[in-house]
């Protein structure tokens, strides 16, 4: 059912499907952002088609709301494709846009593609259609191999996101690093990139009293140190596992680790057995993935919530612990330096080093009136960037780019 908002706008997510829950194959924090983004646009009166690949993996349909908000699944490939042959399926997948426009006869105000792959497809529905093209990339493929030793992306991603950044109406950037990284690397047009954070759902994340939240999830009165997020190698989840066998006391801290690995790669399993070789004993758990709903219990159990990626372009676990009052201790990387701020909220940590997160760790779980003061203050900096507040300062962007001229007069 297609809504009377006053104009409509395209957000593309090629990839991966917004619905998909978090840690679901390559399911993560793009999939929360596009489908919050979403969401929030709607409540704010604009009518919002989410394109995506019709996919062989559950959909969660508590997410899929009515109204305004409108999922297409296009067939484009086999349902259960992998990742690497996905380039090959783009223009089925422009096609079906296509069909789907001249089916319902609509023209959007802005197309929002997210990720490089999207990215390839929105540029040329936007070219077709005469509409202002934005792109998210979440990840480069050229930070992403500076960041880690043995990260390695096919040149075709490289250059692809060479010509999207080049032909974008609008770069839409998490954080200064990005944008930075974006003209080092890429040749961006620093003019053309926009800075607009990623936002957090203030009302799913929000503090719970520590031990009330403790209660729930059966946890003992052991300090907490929690890790949530994907399980591949870019995290860094090893460097948690590494700083907790070099705390100066095990005794009293449990770390918990919320995740699985992307597509079965066995990076869980190879942590598990480094756990057991640094004799770290029960002092880890490792959960699994846990529903957004429940989340928030882990976070507010927390003492201290700890991000050592080696390269994120924003940090979405960081700003989800923040809003529930936890502090974080992360590595000094991408949008991390943005989100966080040191010695007020949190931690951020120039050396990938155990010693240099102990030491931060320690700190913050040995005082409770520190703990409490930085969470209360990342609280107060969560509340900064709700999605209706982000989704809001994009509307007005998408609005700007068509009133320049790049996009159709009216859209109905």
């Amino acid at each position: 059912m297609i809504s009377d908002c006053r104009y409509r706008v395209a957000l593309i997510s090629y990839h991966t499907c917004p619905l998909a829950a978090p840690g679901q194959g390559k399911a993560g924090g793009m999939n929360v952002h596009v489908r919050e983004l979403a969401r929030a646009m709607g409540k704010l009166g604009v009518s919002v088609d989410v394109f995506t690949r019709d996919h062989d993996y559950a959909c969660d349909a508590d997410a899929a709301e009515g109204g305004a908000v409108n999922y297409v699944h296009v067939p484009a490939g086999p349902p259960d494709a992998p990742l690497g042959e996905l380039p090959n399926y783009l223009d089925d997948f422009v096609a079906g846009i296509g069909a789907y426009r001249e089916r319902n006869n609509v023209q959007y105000r802005a197309i929002h593609s997210h990720y490089w792959l999207s990215g390839w497809a929105g540029s040329r529905v936007a070219a077709a259609t005469g509409t202002p093209h934005l792109i998210t990339f979440h990840t480069l493929s050229r930070i992403k191999m500076q960041s880690r030793s043995g990260e390695q992306e096919p040149p075709v991603r490289q250059e692809t996101e060479e010509r999207i950044i080049a032909d974008a109406d609008c770069v839409v950037a998490f954080s200064p690093h990005e944008r930075d990284a974006m003209v080092r690397l890429y040749g961006a047009d620093r003019n053309r990139v926009e800075l607009i954070p990623c936002g957090v759902d203030l009302s799913r994340f929000r503090p719970i009293g520590r031990a009330a939240a403790r209660r729930e999830l059966g946890l003992n009165g052991h300090k907490v140190m929690l890790y949530v997020g994907r399980i591949e190698p870019l995290k860094g989840a090893d460097l948690l596992l590494h700083t907790a066998a070099a705390l100066e006391t095990e005794e009293g801290v449990q770390v918990l680790v919320v995740g699985s690995d992307a597509d079965g790669s066995g990076e869980v399993e190879r942590l598990q057995r480094l756990s057991e070789d640094l004799e770290l004993g029960d002092t880890v758990e490792f959960v699994g993935r846990v529903p957004q709903e429940q989340l928030a219990l882990y976070y507010s159990a927390a003492d201290v919530c700890v991000v050592p990626s080696f390269y994120e372009s924003f940090g979405l676990a960081a700003l989800e612990s923040m809003a529930c009052g936890t502090p974080v201790v992360a590595s000094r990387v991408g949008g991390l330096s943005t989100i966080v701020q040191h010695g007020k909220t949190g931690y951020l940590k120039s050396w990938r080093c155990p010693e240099a997160f102990a030491q931060s760790l320690e700190m913050i779980m040995a005082n409770e009136d520190l703990r409490d003061s930085m969470g209360r203050a990342a609280r107060h900096r969560a509340e900064t960037l709700s999605w209706e507040q982000v989704a809001g300062r994009l509307l007005a962007l998408y609005e700007r780019l068509a009133s320049d001229g790049d996009g159709p007069e009216q859209v109905r």
